[in-house]
């Protein structure tokens, strides 16, 4: 079984969130058992997100869609 870390490490080694691993990694953290290495990992994808280290799809999905309203 996949662990939250490393799933954030494939991440942050990628720079990019896809929805389908953003929603992998929500319904981990609600219903997986899962350690302090875990949520530490969760926070420092968090940090690079915030960063642009990160880019998300859904960031970008909703960026495109506000540009279309215009």
């Amino acid at each position: 079984m996949t662990c939250i870390r490393e799933v954030v490490q494939e991440v942050i080694s990628t720079g990019y969130l896809s929805l389908s691993v953003e929603n992998k990694l929500r319904q981990m953290l609600q219903t997986t058992h899962y350690d302090s290495e875990d949520i530490h990992a969760f926070a420092n994808l968090q940090l690079a997100a915030m960063s642009g280290q990160v880019k998300q799809e859904s960031r970008e999905l909703y960026q495109l869609a506000i540009m279309q309203q215009f």
